[in-house]
């Protein structure tokens, strides 16, 4: 005699069940990856580049390639002094 089903469910086996789990999951991790916008910033901390406040000579903030006005750095994170310096300074050509 065959088992009845009353409700006329198929049985899925642990394998398929496995394996849709596993694909369902790195869906989700990948769908979450790329919706997320980063938060990290690629900036660096002012102390790791020797940041001074005080100009190097000629060398000063508001003459480098990387100075964003008014008081930012494209590369160096937080408050920049226009008068400030640090190691990656590169005059703007």
């Amino acid at each position: 005699m065959a088992e009845s089903n009353p409700l006329g469910c198929k049985r899925v086996s642990r394998r398929d069940f496995i394996v849709s789990a596993a694909v369902g999951t790195g869906a989700m991790i990948g769908a979450s990856l790329v919706a997320s916008p980063a938060a990290a910033s690629n900036k660096l901390p002012p102390k790791a580049m020797s940041y001074r406040p005080t100009p190097n000579g000629k060398q000063r903030c508001d003459n480098c390639a990387n100075w964003q006005p008014p008081a930012a750095c494209k590369r160096v994170d937080g408050a920049i002094a226009p008068s400030g310096w640090c190691v990656l300074y590169t005059p703007r050509t």
